[in-house]
């Protein structure tokens, strides 16, 4: 299986969006094949999420996995901060729809995307959510509580269905090279850099 270019910021089909996919052509060889390069892209990039917008396809499918590797980079005060404790299994989403779960709590933390390579910032979002979707065998899954970090993870890749990238919603000031952020964030709390770029810290 061959990967796919991921498109740049600038380009007009990151601003627009997605359409639905037909349920009937899920099962198509056209939509299996984007979803397993739109899998292999993600994981040679390498990221946890990918949105079909960001390798040119305008169409309302998100993949989403938060491997164990990725959580090991962590020290144990980063996964509790960021509530990913735990590993997010592939999961393929085909129209889903997300929603805010009752009495979420939002929170501040450091994004990133494959779109607009090098850089980071902080991005407000709700703790958890719940999804509907149809998977990639046409099987519609009913709202679902989604907590932690994986809810973010799909929360920016919504973002990507609707032409809106992390840029559009970062904390002000906030924006900065991957190299910085993961020295304004290494050993101390994302609380503390909000503080110091507010003024206050």
């Amino acid at each position: 299986m061959t990967t796919l270019p991921i498109v740049l910021i600038g380009d007009p089909v990151l601003r627009r969006r997605a359409a639905e996919v037909p349920p009937e052509t899920i099962a198509s060889p056209e939509i299996q094949t984007l979803i397993d390069q739109m899998i292999e892209t993600m994981r040679a990039a390498p990221g946890v999420g990918l949105a079909a917008p960001q390798v040119g396809e305008p169409k309302r499918i998100i993949i989403v996995e938060d491997p164990p590797l990725a959580i090991e980079r962590l020290n144990e005060v980063q996964r509790d901060e960021r509530q990913r404790a735990s590993a997010f299994p592939l999961q393929v989403f085909i129209n889903p729809r997300i929603r805010p779960a009752e009495g979420s709590a939002k929170t501040i933390f450091p994004e990133g995307c494959l779109s607009i390579p090098g850089y980071a910032g902080l991005v407000e979002r709700a703790l958890d959510i719940e999804i509907a979707w149809l998977d990639r065998h046409g099987v519609f899954h009913d709202w679902t509580p989604v907590h932690g970090w994986p809810a973010r993870i799909i929360q920016h890749e919504m973002d990507h269905l609707d032409g809106i990238l992390y840029t559009d919603k970062l904390l002000p000031r906030s924006l900065m090279t991957d190299d910085n952020m993961k020295r304004q964030t290494d050993g101390r709390s994302v609380s503390a850099l909000i503080a110091e770029l507010a003024g206050e810290g």
